[in-house]
């Protein structure tokens, strides 16, 4: 028998043993006392042995942590369970609120300990593919110990906030109209084809998730135990699975082998078809013949009349004038987020016009940022609701525009003011072909229209010399650190007509076989041969001191 007293709040997570915490286990071993509704106390009941068990109703929370509390005062050791986790919707809070009613104070009160467990937007979300990917929110429709009218508030917040919503406790035998008003408010700012998923019972023996969408999940079996995910307005199906992807505006899209040169291209629904569309307009047009509205994964089902448009029609003729349709607008919040992409005047341009110069003041405002950089570049970061305002706006001021990160990037000379003209035309194609596509790590090929090259070529991943109308390879320059070196002079004499073909065949390799992060110079250090070229160690054969980041 326990001789100090203590108070174990214990979320056990979805019920079954493989998710439970090793803390919680320890903890209802070592209570006395084991308190709880009913159904959760016969879920663990595989770990207690000779426990007192105090379980109750659905209903009699309170006087559960009444009981608990008078327990622990008594010098028992007392586990008080919930199911998912006991701060959210469970008892720690009913607890502490028992033990501040009566004085307690941590330094003298019974001590306390609350483990944490698995919520049920977090196991259900897991059975669902990834739906709280994003900005969420939980919310219980139980109206036993909060007014109705304050959660219809905060149901009705949340989706003009265009949160993920999950939503607990959404019926029970007497309680039933809650969810249809919930449907009712949500249905205002979402499209009915929102993503849901319902799951019931997750992890448990009769497990059951039901994925369906707005309009439509009032027809499927909602009950206590049921948890209900509601997407946002960018949340997608794929394959039976919720997926919210983790921002709202893709600068570039996913998956693509050849990514098109312009970002305003990757940016259209077509490209990216889980992009929020920041347009406000009626049910209609954001969700079936607009471009505009919530980008959905699958293309829009062909509109079809319904008997409601075809008695409207009817009406119209027989009357000889339009009978209007009233349709309550759908409101999207205008959600900003930080567009980044970098300009410049073109391949071999490097002199910025006064237009483009007014123009990038325009589009980037007092909120963006613009940060030059050695390659001729200027990086953009703005915040915007519509990026699709802002590239036009650069496209028509003939700006060169190209994605940032780990792509590949063409750094060319301007060839003496566009004077040694003979090789732009094979930089222009280069950038054409494989500009701007994704790669395991940032590549960039330097390109050089002379065999002064002056531009650095060889410092680059990939350097290109034309000389004497033909060209000079050199590959995996290390372009920085104090072992810094200049590329491998790998191949002399190139054709100009087998260039294009060599390069994309030299970044196919690269891209198929790299590591994640892995830079040129490193994958030719492992690979020893690229398309044919043998690797050979230039790097410099002094002994270097290690720097602090141990380079």
């Amino acid at each position: 028998m326990s001789t100090n007293g203590k108070l174990f709040v214990v979320g056990f997570g979805p019920g079954n043993f493989e998710h439970i915490t090793k803390r919680a286990v320890e903890a209802l071993q070592e209570s006395d006392f084991i308190i709880g509704y009913k159904t959760y106390v016969e879920l663990i009941q595989g770990l207690l042995t000779d426990q007192t068990i105090i379980s109750t109703g659905m209903t009699e929370e309170v006087s559960r942590a009444q009981e608990a509390v008078k327990q622990a005062e008594l010098g028992k050791k007392v586990a008080v369970i919930s199911s998912g986790d006991a701060g959210v919707y469970g008892m720690a809070g009913l607890v502490y609120e028992v033990l501040i009613e009566k004085g307690w104070k941590e330094e003298t009160g019974v001590a306390i300990e609350i483990i944490p467990g698995i919520s049920a937007i977090n196991s259900c979300a897991s059975l669902l593919g990834a739906p709280v990917m994003h900005d969420s929110c939980t919310i219980s429709l139980s109206d036993h110990l909060t007014p109705w009218d304050l959660i219809a508030k905060r149901v009705e917040a949340a989706a003009m906030a265009d949160f993920v919503i999950a939503l607990y406790n959404p019926r029970s035998g007497r309680r039933t109209r809650q969810i249809v008003e919930t449907q009712k408010i949500l249905l205002r700012y979402r499209s009915p084809e929102t993503p849901v998923g319902l799951v019931k019972s997750a992890y448990r023996d009769r497990q059951d998730i039901v994925i369906t969408n707005l309009k439509d999940m009032l027809n499927h079996d909602i009950g206590m135990l049921t948890t209900v995910i509601i997407g946002n307005s960018s949340t997608f199906l794929y394959d039976d699975k919720i997926i919210t992807p983790r921002g709202y505006q893709r600068k570039y899209t996913l998956n693509s082998e050849k990514q098109p040169l312009k970002p305003h291209q990757r940016l259209q629904k077509e490209a990216e078809p889980w992009a929020l569309d920041q347009e406000t307009g009626s049910m209609q047009e954001a969700y079936t013949e607009s471009t505009g509205g919530v980008g959905l994964l699958t293309k829009a089902p062909e509109k079809k009349s319904t008997s409601f448009e075809v008695a409207m029609e009817a009406l119209t003729r027989v009357k000889g004038q339009t009978v209007q349709q009233s349709i309550t607008p759908i409101v999207q919040q205008k959600i900003e987020s930080v567009f980044e992409l970098a300009v410049s005047p073109g391949v071999a341009n490097k002199q910025f016009t006064p237009k483009q110069m007014m123009t990038l003041a325009e589009v980037v405002g007092e909120k963006g940022t613009m940060e030059y950089t050695p390659n001729h570049k200027i990086v953009l970061k703005i915040p915007t609701t519509d990026p699709e305002v802002i590239t036009g706006k650069l496209q028509s001021a003939n700006f060169l525009l190209s994605p940032i990160g780990d792509v590949l990037t063409l750094k060319a000379c301007d060839f003496c003011d566009g004077e040694k003209v003979e090789s732009i035309p094979y930089a222009d194609e280069i950038q054409r072909v494989l500009g701007g596509i994704d790669m395991p790590k940032e590549l960039n090929i330097g390109f050089n229209g002379c065999g002064m090259a002056c531009y650095s070529a060889v410092m680059d991943d990939i350097g290109i010399v034309f000389r004497k109308g033909k060209f000079d390879l050199f590959l995996g320059a290390k372009p920085v650190g104090r072992t810094a070196h200049p590329g491998q002079p790998v191949a002399e004499g190139i054709e100009p007509d087998q260039l294009v073909e060599l390069i994309t065949n030299i970044v196919t390799e690269y891209k198929q076989n790299a590591h994640p992060n892995e830079r040129l110079f490193k994958y030719f250090k492992r690979v020893k041969k690229i398309q044919g070229y043998l690797y050979q160690d230039i790097a410099p054969k002094i002994k270097i001191e290690p720097a602090p980041c141990e380079d």
